[in-house]
């Protein structure tokens, strides 16, 4: 549970603090106002990772050169003062040397948003960016597999446009590639195993039907990744880049033995990717043994009545969650399930 949260130069906030609710809280407010910007305040601080750009930049605010974010969690103060060259990092007031050792002791965070439906809908990046958020939060040496992989990735492309590439460079790098890539897949299959029957009792929770929803791991190529890289090489060098490996693999998601994307109602994709989303945090809590903090934007108003209450009814009664939308008007009259604070002029106002 996160019970302070202060920024500095994030995003549209020159300065903001706020005491949330130990339950979490509902922000209420006009679109572009900065609602879902608290909501990416708090997952960057547990995570060091933005759900909405892969680059640090544009969470500076206009003009600035650096921002904060500053968090009280139970047994933990964590402190982020984020520079282009030299991010500093706190746990307590201990610096923590980089990235890793940051995130070793932290808060397992479940994002959804009003884009959840790109994991049915769009390509295999959504889906592979769903894996790897999950798998950095559940297995040590997935964050580590990953940016190996990246690294080498980067690398082998650099040397695949150069004219004069050395050919024992290029191959050590090829190794270098396979031997991560083998170890990222087979820690997304193990994941992947975990997580499956959380999908389907989630789905079952929110569709209130007996439909099948299924989900599998697909490789871009089969058999040795070196091998199958080695085999490549004449083409990766035409393209300048390598076009096998686990970035370019993908997840199959069938309703009922059928692909989803093609085949499934609107209604239908929604439920499977909340229901995706949801495994993510009943799996946390079973694998961590904490609960993940929810961070909900704006979900409500693209759910009809009843998915959206078994949506709610299917958060876990001990999580925190951070909710944002525009109006209250989804709740029929019903009690609000929150502290409700109206968002105006950068502050934040109990309704």
């Amino acid at each position: 549970m996160i019970s302070r949260l202060k920024l500095m130069d994030f995003r549209c906030y020159g300065s903001f603090s706020w005491q949330i609710p130990q339950q979490g809280a509902i922000i209420l407010g006009n679109n572009a106002r900065g609602k879902t910007s608290l909501l990416e305040a708090v997952c960057f601080l547990l995570r060091l990772q933005s759900p909405r750009t892969a680059r640090t930049g544009p969470l500076v605010s206009h003009g600035k050169q650096s921002f904060g974010i500053r968090g009280e969690l139970p047994g933990q103060i964590r402190r982020i003062l984020w520079a282009p060259d030299a991010p500093d990092l706190r746990v307590n007031g201990e610096p923590r040397k980089d990235q890793r050792s940051y995130l070793a002791d932290s808060y397992p965070v479940v994002w959804m948003g009003n884009d959840d439906l790109s994991l049915v809908q769009a390509g295999a990046d959504a889906r592979r960016k769903y894996m790897d958020f999950l798998g950095s939060q559940w297995h040590p040496g997935y964050r580590l597999a990953l940016f190996s992989y990246r690294r080498a990735l980067k690398t082998r492309n650099y040397l695949l446009k150069h004219r004069h590439r050395d050919k024992l460079q290029l191959d050590a790098y090829t190794r270098q590639l396979a031997l991560h890539g083998t170890e990222l897949r087979n820690l997304r299959a193990n994941l992947l195993a975990l997580l499956a029957p959380h999908i389907a009792l989630a789905y079952r929770n929110i569709g209130g039907r007996q439909e099948q929803v299924s989900i599998a791991y697909r490789a871009s190529e089969e058999g040795d990744l070196y091998e199958r890289l080695c085999a490549s090489m004449d083409r990766d060098i035409r393209y300048g880049q390598t076009q096998n490996g686990p970035h370019r693999d993908d997840l199959d998601i069938t309703l009922n033995g059928r692909n989803a994307a093609q085949f499934a109602s609107e209604g239908q994709q929604r439920t499977t990717a909340i229901s995706m989303k949801l495994a993510q945090s009943s799996l946390l809590t079973e694998e961590t043994g904490h609960t993940p903090i929810h961070l909900i934007d704006d979900v409500f108003g693209e759910l009809d009545p009843t998915r959206r209450i078994a949506f709610l009814q299917s958060l876990p009664a001990d999580a925190q969650s951070l909710i944002t939308t525009t109006h209250l008007d989804w709740l029929h009259n019903a009690p609000c399930p929150l502290p409700a604070f109206r968002l105006e002029d950068g502050a934040l106002a109990p309704l």
